[in-house]
Order: structure tokens, then sequence, then C-alpha cells
């Protein structure tokens, strides 16, 4: 495919025009994001926003509305995709892009679902992938220039509002100046909130995709009014370029990766190198004194040596790691308040030191580095190599790894067989014919 400016590359790129590897990792991270929609809407934070959503963004009898994700109600697209990004992103299970630093799916999933489900015309499947694929490449690319040409390190709301409001644009026929003034609003008005803020005191703000979502959807509904927002500078300023020259002939895309645990990707490493050694090494947590994680500046700033919440949990790297060492899996039975109370648990976590090495800040860049040390009662001092999270682009999980983690979220809470008929829908999204209705009518009613 050739050079594509940005408002060819969101208004008029077709089906046939994305790679067919591209076309996987989409379908991929669609019935991905979809597992992690089924179990974020069992949180609390997932109740409060979609009570939220009813109560104070409802629809009207004559205005667009849109199903909120595993319920059922019809609110405004703006509440639908506020509600649901907040529901994906209150477990942090969700596919990422590690040099922007944060995660698209967890808005545009919901977002895209809002707009296609407030439209008053069926979608095909092939349709619905070429959203998401706007979506991710926009984001990406917004994420790439907003860290490049500001000092805070914000959210991903701040700039999954773009590839939102890109994606919305597509759906909804906006044109060309349209689509201009479209992102200039989901820019100016997208979430610039600081992440390291998330990453030290934990709380149910997350990733800011909870209100970059409906930002992007909004701008979308605002511009197709005549509403003004243009320029947005991520894609205009003149220290943007760089981030757009090749759109249309490279894809961020391929950089997305997948969690294997629902905790930050930071602590992944660490996780994955003392699961390995307790293995290797036929250990029993017991026999465990304490331990010592080596690893990159932010990720020592990561909460949770004696969390209170799971939300604290989410964000920590001794707890889970701890998880890891003593009940050797983190799935959803680690997401339940009793694990806040494990005895064995916040002892590891107690005993576990977080220390940065320049090296680690150095390469921790595109990948997250971390490794640890294991100090025994019988002396030993066990010594991990370095390790990068698994799930990342040339370690990528298997599609069996994926539709594992996909029926450990969604079987529990939607039944097996729903489930399965949610998977069977993904796999044949991209078929002549594939009508979306299809799959929508397995993510809204309730479970």
């Amino acid at each position: 495919m050739t050079k594509k400016t940005f408002s060819d590359f969101v208004l008029n790129l077709q089906y046939e025009d994305i790679p067919p590897y591209i076309v996987a990792i989409m379908q991929r991270s669609l019935l991905d994001t979809i597992g992690v929609a089924a179990i974020g809407s069992q949180t609390q934070l997932s109740k409060i926003t979609r009570r939220f959503a009813t109560g104070h963004m409802p629809c009207g009898e004559t205005t667009p509305s849109a199903r909120l994700l595993f319920d059922g109600a019809n609110v405004s697209p703006m509440g639908a995709a506020m509600a649901g990004a907040f529901g994906v992103d209150s477990v942090d299970a969700h596919d990422g892009f590690s040099p922007a630093k944060g995660h698209a799916g967890s808005a545009l999933l919901p977002a895209i679902l809002a707009v296609v489900d407030s439209l008053n015309r069926s979608i095909s499947g092939q349709e619905l992938i070429l959203a998401l694929t706007i979506g991710y490449e926009i984001s990406y690319r917004a994420g790439l220039t907003l860290h490049a040409t500001v000092p805070d390190y914000h959210t991903s709301g701040a700039w999954t509002a773009v590839g939102v409001a890109a994606a919305s644009a597509r759906l909804l026929g906006l044109s060309d100046d349209q689509l201009r003034h479209a992102v200039g609003i989901a820019e100016y008005h997208g979430p610039r909130s600081q992440m390291m803020r998330c990453i030290e005191y934990p709380t149910m703000l997350r990733d800011g995709v909870g209100w970059g979502a409906p930002t992007g959807v909004s701008a979308a509904f605002l511009a197709l009014e005549g509403f003004t927002g243009a320029p947005a500078i991520t894609i205009e300023g003149d220290d943007a370029a760089p981030f757009w020259d090749d759109l249309g002939t490279r894809w961020d895309i391929e950089g997305t990766h997948y969690k294997a645990y629902p905790v930050c990707r930071w602590a992944h490493p660490a996780i994955d190198a003392v699961h390995d050694m307790m293995q290797e090494n036929n250990l029993s947590s017991e026999m465990i004194i304490s331990a010592r994680i080596s690893t990159f500046h932010n990720a020592t700033k990561l909460a949770g040596h004696e969390p209170k919440t799971i939300d604290e949990v989410t964000y920590a790297i001794a707890y889970p790691f701890a998880i890891m060492a003593v009940r050797g899996n983190i799935g959803v039975a680690e997401l339940q308040p009793d694990v806040l109370n494990d005895p064995e648990i916040l002892r590891i976590s107690r005993a576990t030191v977080l220390e940065e090495t320049e090296h680690y800040n150095k390469i921790s860049i595109k990948k997250r580095w971390a490794d640890v040390t294991l100090y025994l009662k019988d002396g030993r001092e066990l010594q991990s190599k370095a390790y990068s999270p698994r799930g990342d682009p040339d370690d990528p999980l298997s599609d069996a790894e994926i539709s594992k983690k996909f029926h450990m979220f969604a079987d529990d809470v939607l039944g097996h067989n729903r489930a399965q008929l949610i998977e069977d829908q993904v796999a044949r999204v991209t078929d002549d014919g594939f009508d979306t209705k299809a799959l929508l009518a397995l993510v809204y009613p309730s479970p």
C-alpha cells in the first residue's frame, strides 16, 4: 500500500488494503478484549460506572442510543463508551503497545461497538475490523507523538481519544473537514491525566480510557453537528510529521502485545522470572527468605507490598510477584478480595526489595526488563536471567493461550456455550456476508 495522508487513511482505507497479518492481530485483539470486558463487567468499578451512565448519560427517545456491554441497558453512545472502557480497564489484562507506554483496545473496542450499536444500519464484520484497524493505528501514532513532544507521561486516554474520534468519524461518514475537527476536538478535550499518579496512588482512575473513549465519540458527533476544533497538534504540529510520514506503508499495530496476567505489564518480567525459577528449582514459597527485583525506574514506583484493594494489586509488582511465588498462577481467583489477606503472600511481598538499574533504565523502552534474585533458607542465592514479558511480538502468546485466557475470563460470567459462540463469531468476522449484529447479540444481553 502506498503512503496515505491522515484524511485519506481514515476516510478511504479499504479492508482489502489491510495486510492479512494486521487483520489477524485485530481479530486477536477483538477476542482478547471482549474476554477482559466480560470479567470486567463484574468489578465494583464497572458496576459504578454503569450506574452512572444509566443515571447521568441516558439516551432520549429520538437521540442515538447504545447498549451497555454485558448489561443491555440503553444509554447514549458516549455513556456506553465510558462505562465500557472503564469496565475493560478495571481488569488490567487487555492488549497494549509498549513504545507508547499504554493501551488502545480498552478504549477502542467499547467506543467502536457503541457507535456501531447506535447506527441505523447493519455493518459487516470487515467494516468492524476496518474501524478497529484505523482506531488502533491512529491511536498508537498519536501516543508516540504525544510522548515525544510533551514532558509529562500521560495516560492512554489522552491519545486513544484521537483514535476513537478517527474510527468514529469513519463509521459516521464524516467529511474530510469534519474529520479534521473531530480529532482536534478529541485531542483538546482528551484527559491529559498524569500516569505516574495512578501508579503511585492506585484507585479507580486507572489509565484514563474511561474518559478518552467518550471524548472521542462525542468529538465525532460534535463535528458532525458543525462544532469546530482543528487542528490536532499531535497530527498537524511541526514536531508531529515524523510520526505520520509513513502512514499506510508501515503498521505500528505490529507492535501490539498481549498480557498473560491481569496486572500492570511492568510487573510481568519479574512474575515470569519467579514462575520459572520456582519450577526449574522445585521450590516452594516456604523455602524463600527474601527476594530482590532489579528493574527500570518507573516499575519501582509500583505500589503494593501490602495492598488494601484489588486496584492496588493491579498496580503493584511485589505483591503479584509474591502471588506467583506462592500460588503458581495469577488468574481470576487472584482477583478476589481474599488474596489481600493471604499470610504467605504477604510475607513474601514484604520481604521483596525493588531496585532500579541504569542498564534496565536504558533498555526498557520498547520492551520492559527485570531480573530476580531469590534468597533461600538453605543459604542459596538464585539469580534469574534478564526477562521481558511474554506476549510481546517477538515472544507471542499462542492462539491456544489467547483462547484459554478468553475462556478463563468469559466462561464464569457468560457460561461456556455463550463464550464459545463469541469466539466462533470472532473467528468468522472477516467472512463475506458476516453481519456484526450476530456478534452484538452476544455481547449486549445480560449475562
